[in-house]
C-alpha cells in the first residue's frame, strides 16, 4: 500500500479482510459474542446439541409412521362430514384413500412403519414417536414459521436462536447454529431465511446457512497473497478502528455483532475446513451414509456433516429435505406415492446412518435428534391424475431420538382414520418446551424483553414438556 494514499475506513476494512468480508456477517457470530441470557435457568441437562431433520412440505403421517388399518378398510368411502377449510384445495376433495405403502412391525417394541423407511425402521427401539401433534395453519409459510418460532408470522426468533441465546456456544471457533437446505436446486423452504432468523434477538443468534453447492462457506480459505501474520495484523487494525468508532455510540448489539464477526470469521478459517472435510471419514462411513448412491448422497453428506459439527461443538443443526414447490418437497398434492417414495429414498439411509453413527460413538445420549414436518396430510385423496393428499394441520407425527429420550414408544394418537389428533394432543409449543427441557433450560423462564414485554419461545398460551417420552431416572 502506498503510504501517500489515503483510504476511508470502509476501504481499509475491504482491503484488510482479504476474503474475510464475505464471512464477516452477523449470521456467523453465533458464539457467545453477545452474552447468553444471564437468567437462562438451568435444569438437569440430558442433551448438549440438537440435530433437527425437517421434512419440508408436510410429510404424510398416515403413509409413514402412523399406521391406520381402519383407513384401508374404509378405502373409497366418502366422509359424511368434512371441513373443507382444513385442506388447501377444497374443490378437489375425494374419498378416503388407504396408504399406497405397506406397513410392517419392527423392533422389540413392534412399531408399525411404512415400507418406504426400511433403514430407519431398524432404529424404532431408540425412537419416541409423537403421533398427536397438531397446529393451526394449513399454509406452508405460517406453518413453517410456527414450527420454527412458535408464531405463524415472521419476525420472531426460531428455536435455534433461542437455544444459542440461552446457552451460548460450546466452540467459539464455529457458529453455534447452522442450517443446511436442499442442495439439489429445488429452492429454499417457503418463508426462506426467516425460518432460521433471530427475529428481535440480536442478529448474532441467527442461523448460519451453508451453501448448497461448492464450499459450505465462502472465502473459508485465507487469500494466498497474504500470510497468517499479515492477516492477524490487519484484523487487529480493523478492530482498533471499530472499537474507536463504537466508543462514541451507545451500546448497540447489532454493531457489536458485526465487529465480533470479523474475529469469528478469522478463527473459522482454522477450525471449519477440518469439520467440513468429509474425506477424513473412512470409506465404510461414506458407504453407511450412502455417499456412493446418487439418490441419497446429497442428504447423506449433510447428515454426516451434521454429525461432524455437533462433534466439534456446534449446538444446533437444522437440515431441510425438499425445496419450495409441491413435487420438489414432501408436499405430495399430485402423486403421494411417487412423491413420498422418492423423498424417502433420499433420506432413509442417511438418517439411519446418523442414528447408527451417533450411537456407535457414544454421542446419541447427548444429541437430541428430531424429525418431522410442518403439518401432516389428509387421509382422503386429492383428485388429480394421480391421487395425492392435501394439507392437514390437525394431525402429524414428530419423532425424537437420543438426548435423554425414551426409545421404543409411541405417544398420543390420532383418530382411527388419521384425520385429527385425538388422544394426548401435542402443540408446537409443547415440542419446543421439550427441546429446551432436554437441553437443560426451563421454557417458562427463558425470555427476552422487547418493547416492555418479556417474550418466550413457548408464548403465553401454555406449554408442557412431553414427560411421557423422556427417560425415567433409575430407581434405587
Amino acid at each position: 500500500m502506498n503510504s501517500n494514499t489515503k483510504h476511508s475506513r470502509r476501504e481499509i476494512i475491504s482491503l484488510g479482510g482479504y476474503g474475510l468480508g464475505a464471512l464477516a456477517v452477523s449470521s456467523l457470530c453465533s458464539s457467545r459474542f453477545v452474552e447468553a441470557a444471564p437468567s437462562a435457568p438451568k435444569i438437569n441437562t440430558r442433551a448438549k446439541s440438537v440435530i433437527w431433520l425437517v421434512m419440508n412440505g408436510g410429510q404424510s403421517h398416515v403413509d409413514t409412521w402412523d399406521y391406520k388399518p381402519q383407513l384401508a378398510k374404509s378405502n373409497g368411502k366418502k366422509l359424511e362430514r368434512f371441513d373443507n377449510e382444513v385442506g388447501f384445495f377444497p374443490e378437489k376433495v375425494g374419498a378416503l384413500m388407504q396408504s399406497p405403502f405397506s406397513f410392517k412391525q419392527h423392533g422389540e417394541c413392534g412399531k408399525w412403519v411404512s415400507d418406504i423407511f426400511p433403514s430407519v425402521a431398524q432404529h424404532v427401539d431408540d425412537i419416541a414417536f409423537v403421533h398427536s401433534c397438531h397446529g393451526k395453519s394449513n399454509n406452508h409459510s405460517p406453518a413453517l414459521f410456527t414450527l420454527n418460532t412458535g408464531v405463524s408470522r415472521m419476525g420472531y426468533p426460531c428455536v435455534g436462536s433461542w437455544v444459542t441465546y440461552g446457552l451460548g456456544s460450546v466452540n467459539n471457533n464455529l457458529p453455534s447454529f447452522v442450517v443446511m437446505t436442499d442442495p439439489k436446486g429445488r429452492g429454499l423452504p417457503k418463508g426462506q431465511a426467516q425460518n432460521w432468523g433471530a427475529g428481535f434477538l440480536p442478529s448474532s443468534f441467527q442461523g448460519t446457512a451453508l451453501n448448497n453447492r461448492g464450499q459450505p462457506i465462502n472465502d473459508l480459505t485465507r487469500n494466498s497473497n497474504i500470510s497468517a501474520r499479515q492477516q492477524r495484523r490487519q484484523l487487529d487494525f480493523i478492530n482498533t478502528l471499530n472499537l474507536e468508532h463504537q466508543k462514541s455510540r451507545e451500546a448497540n448489539a447489532e454493531l457489536d455483532a458485526r465487529i465480533r464477526s470479523f474475529e469469528l470469521a478469522y478463527r473459522m478459517q482454522t477450525a471449519a475446513p477440518e469439520v467440513f472435510d468429509l474425506k477424513r471419514e473412512s470409506p465404510s462411513t461414506h458407504a453407511m451414509y450412502g455417499l456412493d448412491d446418487q439418490r441419497c448422497a446429497h442428504f447423506g453428506r449433510q447428515c454426516l456433516t451434521a454429525r461432524r459439527m455437533v462433534e466439534a461443538g456446534v449446538r444446533f443443526v437444522q437440515l431441510y429435505s425438499g425445496g419450495t414447490e409441491n413435487q420438489k418437497s414432501w408436499d405430495g398434492h399430485l402423486d403421494i406415492e411417487g412423491n413420498h417414495r422418492g423423498f424417502a429414498e433420499e433420506v432413509d439411509q442417511p438418517i439411519a446412518a446418523l442414528l447408527t453413527d451417533l450411537k456407535q460413538r457414544g454421542m446419541l445420549e447427548e444429541t437430541l435428534v428430531i424429525c418431522g414436518g410442518e403439518f401432516g396430510r389428509l387421509p382422503i385423496a386429492q383428485l388429480e391424475s394421480k391421487p395425492g393428499r392435501d394439507h392437514n394441520p390437525n394431525a402429524f407425527t414428530t419423532w425424537f431420538a437420543g438426548g435423554g429420550i425414551q426409545g421404543g414408544i409411541s405417544h398420543g394418537e390420532t383418530d382411527e382414520l388419521g384425520l385429527k389428533a385425538s388422544v394426548d394432543k401435542v402443540t408446537i409449543h409443547d415440542l419446543h418446551a421439550t427441546i429446551l427441557h432436554q437441553l437443560g433450560v426451563n421454557h417458562e423462564q427463558l425470555s427476552y424483553s422487547i418493547n416492555g414485554l418479556d417474550v418466550k419461545l413457548t408464548g403465553v398460551e401454555g406449554a408442557r414438556v412431553i414427560d411421557q417420552i423422556l427417560q425415567r431416572p433409575p430407581t434405587t
